[in-house]
């Protein structure tokens, strides 16, 4: 019997499906404590899909239950070729069926059956209901279940189908799925079925016969010889058929009316998904938590505006003055035009001393009909004292942008005491954001107002100056009252540890002003030199896209991975190395340069892409970043990014210009020193092997960097068992390639591809090293084990680098957490050096009266510009002051050298 079209609705999930799929399509997602998330993410995102589109009457989310069930009495066999569920699969069962239950959705789970059963016999029970039924799955089994009443949709590959979409797939009708199943048989099930039939063979009979019975009374008939395997196997199809069949019959405790959806479990949610560290999802939740708590307060009357001021007169702006200057510490924030500090005009300040309370000042709101408001030279000569007072506990979140827009204004900024970003950070680098709403979601599970909730989006995005002051107030108040709250949660958890403590006061809040200076001060260009070298790298292009043409027999976008594939694998047939999860033929840049080894093209290609990435980054871009004002470029570091500690550095990206490639010397040519000064570049020397040895305490390594004799000349003896005097080019070659590959944690592979030598030689040099260095090897077993123990490792000064795939079940993420915790305390330690170094150098310029200026800070370098008169002088006190920067039982040797730009002072 038909049902009408609007007729009530259930939909039937098939969790186990989707759960397995999710696993295999999606990234391999985990939280920052390594619990693996991306199948529940996969599948929750799938049902909010589902329930938006169909919003059904009745709902179930269904599981398959653990243990055997009744096919498995039928044929022992049965799915015995499946592997076991992975763990990181298993890991997401439980968690992913309480999230379907916080939704406030049925979720099934019976003993005994499949997930497939339960859902056919509610889709049999709902049809005799006259409900209709749609059932979400991307099992082809379920085909059998369809009717003018029953459809099945797909939503990971966006497909529907109804009786005839299961026969314009299938070849056959929906009754005659089981047939059509029993005669193909199943690998992945291990239903037996028939060898050789496939589905055109099989769909071909059932179009003829109508059904298995007839086939088999007419197997006879059947020639040639897959007529004589039919009739080999005929005893195989009551069982193929009776495992195929979806069983209806299921005695249930529920019935396909009781399945209404629930009102969501709020605080089991939120739990779960910040447990889960589902931002989008969270946050959403927060939201209509936020604005259902408003609407509860204004129908019981109250003000549901939080305690926020907005300042529009000198008596109010006095008031909060005094509390300013009565309060031991107190958050500052500034609303401006412009991300750029050297752009940026203030438009508002906002303050907060208690939680909750908070006021926003404006000052340079301009849009029409917008409110007179007060000086912002005025507000900002009332507010000097206090923000030039180093005794004013300032609290802020990213305080160096502040720093910055305040020094374009005329003000110092010296009472910084607590940024909540860098506080975050020192806490847990390797927790992915550190911005103030992904914090104000992980710590206090609140969800903010977003700057493109009161500004707009994309090209309708307005400046703060045109935003409302009704709109921009609770913004702004916010901001201060959220980084208070911030602060809060976050330095009780750092004060608690004393290694993270020092490293916040005494490298991290401190190096602030010193990066805004640099960023401020900025680089001098030559532009003309870098517009000369993008029109030879231009030119070389052409020459090496010519040779890749003539190679490849075509023209083809040497930019185009997927051109790249068709030209390097259907055309010139050269080895497959990897796949894409998609199942392609890789173009990966590892895989390029392996392929380069011993094929022509591949190295074309690499070389086109580096030339290109270096003229599209530098040579091209540079020039274009030159500000109007001051001539010169200003990047822009950044303290809370790596998981090291180190610093990176945007707009331009100094850390990424190559080395060693005549190329990328030209670029460092064009860094270049202003009139009556030369650029000073000082260099720490192999910093991480001396930290390596410091750590480790091998007396050997200890010993050479005592004697100052080249470590990976003196490694290179150790190994090859040589005089130092008779390593060869090659022997040195090789001992430095294992000296910063044991450093990086790199394996016996590894080195071998490095040397292009074989695995067994490579473990043999490592097993040679690790035995005139047992120190280093007892440092590196330690280490692991440590990290594996405690989750994460520390520098020298006490910085942590949490690990949080330490321990993970899947055996390549577990290596690679191995890997960086062998590297974290050298590299981090490193970063710690270096920022230490530049706060001593930066104090000395500042005593000094030589005039010098620290510009850039490159890895291991830091690059100043010193009047030329003074260079010599200027050489030794940096280099005294870097090296004494740290304590290690090795010295810490610094190379500098001098130029009229940056190339030339390497």
């Amino acid at each position: 019997m038909s049902t009408a079209q609007n007729a009530k609705l259930l939909l039937l999930i098939d969790g186990s499906s989707y759960l397995y799929r999710a696993f295999h399509a999606l990234p391999p997602l985990t939280n920052s404590r390594g619990q693996p998330t991306g199948a529940i993410y996969g599948v929750i995102n799938m049902l909010r899909t589902l329930l938006r589109d169909y919003d059904p009457d009745y709902v179930a989310v269904v599981f398959d239950a653990k243990g055997k069930t009744f096919r498995d009495e039928l044929f022992e066999q049965y799915k015995a070729h499946r592997p076991p569920m992975p763990e990181e699969l298993q890991a997401q069962v439980e968690p992913l069926h309480e999230l379907v239950r916080a939704m406030g959705l049925p979720c099934l789970v019976v003993e005994g059956v499949e997930a497939d059963d339960v859902i056919g016999t509610l889709t049999q029970q709902a049809r005799a209901a006259g409900l209709r039924t749609v059932i979400s799955t991307g099992d082809k089994d379920m085909a059998q279940l369809v009717d003018e009443d029953v459809t099945l949709v797909n939503t990971m590959s966006n497909t529907t189908l109804d009786s005839q979409g299961v026969e314009e797939k299938f070849g056959v009708r929906p009754r005659q799925i089981v047939d059509y199943l029993a005669l193909i048989g199943d690998s992945a099930d291990n239903i037996p079925g028939i060898p050789g039939v496939g589905p055109k063979t099989a769909a071909k009979w059932l179009r003829q016969y109508g059904n298995l019975d007839e086939l088999v009374a007419h197997a006879d008939d059947i020639k040639g010889k897959i007529g004589d395997k039919l009739r080999a196997h005929l005893d195989r199809l009551p069982l193929s058929r009776q495992l195929a069949t979806i069983k209806c019959d299921v005695p249930l405790a529920v019935k396909p009316t009781d399945l209404r959806r629930a009102p969501p479990d709020v605080a089991r949610l939120r739990e779960l998904y910040q447990q889960l560290e589902f931002r989008r999802w969270l946050e959403e939740l927060l939201k209509d938590e936020s604005h259902e708590a408003a609407k509860g307060r204004e129908r019981q009357g109250d003000d549901p505006a939080p305690a926020y001021e907005t300042i529009f007169d000198e008596a109010a702006l006095e008031r909060w003055l005094e509390k300013l200057a009565a309060a031991d510490e107190w958050v500052f924030d500034t609303e401006t035009t412009s991300l750029s500090p050297l752009d940026a005009e203030i438009v508002g300040l906002s303050f907060a001393i208690q939680p909750h309370e908070a006021a926003y000042v404006p000052v340079g709101h301009d849009y029409p009909g917008a409110p007179r408001q007060l000086s912002r030279q005025r507000v900002l000569e009332r507010l000097r004292p206090l923000l030039e007072d180093p005794q004013s506990g300032i609290i802020g979140q990213n305080l160096k942008y502040d720093l910055a827009v305040l020094t374009r204004h005329g003000i110092r900024l010296t009472g910084l005491r607590f940024d909540t970003m860098l506080e975050s950070y020192v806490l847990n680098s390797t927790a992915s954001q550190h911005d103030m709403d992904s914090l104000a979601l992980r710590y206090l599970g609140r969800a903010t107002i977003h700057y493109e909730d009161i500004a707009g989006k994309g090209s309708k995005q307005i400046p703060f100056n045109e935003i409302s002051v009704e709109r921009a107030a609770p913004y702004a108040a916010e901001d201060a009252d959220v980084t208070l709250q911030l602060h809060h949660a976050l330095w009780p958890q750092l004060d608690a540890e004393p290694g993270l403590r020092r490293v916040f006061l005494n490298i991290e809040m401190p190096l602030i002003p010193v990066l805004a200076e640099m960023e401020r001060h900025g680089v001098l260009i030559d532009a003309a030199q870098l517009r000369a070298l993008s029109a030879e790298l231009e030119t070389r292009m052409a020459e090496i896209a010519e040779q890749a043409y003539a190679l490849a027999g075509a023209p083809f976008n040497l930019g185009s991975p997927k051109q790249i594939q068709e030209i390097l694998y259907d055309k010139l047939g050269l080895p497959v190395i990897r796949k894409t999860p998609k199942g392609q033929p890789s173009t990966a840049e590892a895989v390029l340069q392996e392929l380069a080894e011993d094929y022509p093209l591949p190295r074309l290609i690499l070389e086109h892409r580096a030339l290109s990435k270096l003229k599209s980054t530098y040579s091209d871009r540079l020039p274009a970043q030159i500000h109007p004002a001051t001539g010169r470029v200003h990047t822009s570091y950044h303290q809370a990014v790596t998981a090291t500690g180190r610093l990176s550095s945007s707009n331009p990206n100094l850390q990424n210009i190559p080395v060693r490639s005549e190329e990328g010397r030209r670029i460092r040519q064009a860094f270049i020193a202003p009139p009556g000064c030369k650029i000073v570049a000082a260099d720490y020397s192999q910093i991480e092997l001396r930290i390596l040895a410091h750590l480790s305490g091998d007396e050997r390594m200890l010993q050479a960097f005592r004697d100052g004799i080249d470590i990976h000349r003196a490694t290179a003896a150790e190994i090859f068992a040589v005089a130092p005097e008779a390593v060869s080019n090659e022997q040195r070659r090789h001992a430095k390639a294992i000296n910063f590959g044991l450093v990086y944690g790199m394996s016996s592979f590894g080195l071998g591809r490095q040397l292009g030598i074989d695995r067994g030689a490579a473990q043999a040099y490592m097993d040679l090293y690790f035995a005139r260095y047992p120190g280093v090897q007892r440092f590196m077993d330690e280490i692991r084990e440590q990290a594996h123990a405690q989750g994460y490792v520390e520098t020298l000064f006490g910085r942590r680098l949490y690990l949080p795939e330490i321990n993970s079940r899947n055996h390549q993420r577990r290596q690679y957490a191995e890997r960086a915790a062998i590297n974290a305390p050298m590299q981090g330690t490193a970063a710690d050096i270096i920022k230490l170094a530049m706060l001593r150098c930066q104090q000395w310029i500042a005593d000094s009266a030589i005039p010098a200026r620290m510009i850039m800070q490159v890895h291991d370098e830091l690059v100043f510009e010193v009047e030329a008169d003074h260079v010599t002088a200027f050489i030794a006190e940096i280099r005294h002051r870097m090296s004494e920067a740290a304590e290690l039982a090795v010295p810490l040797e610094v190379e500098i050298g001098w130029g009229d730009n940056w190339d030339e002072a390497h």
